[in-house]
């Protein structure tokens, strides 16, 4: 098992993505720790998964909070080995429309919370013996490419890639490693939001099937399958990472033709 006797936060694990990783570190035999700012929804989760998992109650745009999360993890579990910063909020609305209270609704939970989250982590795991750990940020395709309407939260998830990066080198020396997941469209609630936001179901499927060159949304446990790996000591090689996790949309240069086009030889 990739994390037996490792104690694993997950910050915005009550549901979607979160509970997807939680569910994985839990399989793959980790303490886990739920964290999450709805507290029926983390109690839940940690009732799922049963014994070694443990809600917390944690709004990650507090302080106070990460660092009571910090303290109820140690003295629920005695260390720190890995921590997912993945609670954030997600944004769309016209670059021109946007307000400063937009901004400062964004950047506090997708960006600052990673960074001062993730310094308090550290420290623990200097402390501890054996001392190290991994950190694993969720970033987002909108690392690499954009969408109209979402400069806050593109703002910070292209933040969270260059502030792990630098905390990946200047930490590498002393066994903590720090890498990015940017997954791509997710089969979680903005999912059916954007099903029902559609004309027809099937006129969603199609638009993005043409866009996702697997031809289908990814499942919460397949990032979570990738944040284990990360989070173990198998990746001992691996920090300052961004990995696409996005079933090729990135790499896409437009959607597919709707049409069959005939080949093109060149001469």
């Amino acid at each position: 098992m990739l994390l037996r006797n490792k104690t694993i936060i997950v910050t915005g694990a009550g549901g979607g993505l979160g509970e997807g990783i939680a569910k994985v570190c839990h399989r793959e035999k980790a303490n886990v720790v739920i964290a999450e700012v709805r507290a029926n929804a983390g109690r839940r989760v940690a009732r799922s998964l049963g014994r070694r998992a443990h809600a917390v109650t944690c709004d990650v745009g507090k302080d106070e909070d990460l660092q009571m999360l910090v303290d109820e993890t140690l003295a629920k579990f005695g260390r720190i080995d890995g921590l997912v910063n993945n609670a954030g909020i997600n944004f769309v609305r016209a670059f021109l429309d946007t307000t400063g209270d937009d901004w400062n609704r964004i950047i506090p939970v997708d960006l600052r919370a990673v960074f001062f989250l993730t310094q308090l982590a550290c420290r623990q795991m200097l402390k501890q013996r054996p001392k190290g750990g991994s950190i694993v940020n969720i970033s987002s395709v909108h690392s690499q490419s954009v969408l109209p309407g979402s400069g806050p939260y593109d703002a910070a998830k292209w933040g969270v890639v260059g502030m792990g990066k630098s905390i990946a080198v200047e930490l590498a020396d002393k066994n903590i490693r720090v890498n990015a997941i940017s997954p791509g469209l997710l089969d979680t609630q903005i999912w059916k939001d954007l099903q029902a936001a559609a004309p027809s179901r099937q006129k969603c499927l199609q638009h993005w099937k043409a866009n996702i060159p697997i031809g289908r949304v990814i499942a919460p446990e397949e990032i979570g399958e990738l944040a284990a790996f990360l989070l173990s000591d198998r990746a001992a090689c691996v920090t300052g990472s961004n990995i696409l996790a996005d079933g090729g949309m990135t790499s896409q240069l437009i959607s597919k033709e709707p049409y069959k086009s005939k080949p093109i030889e060149g001469k």
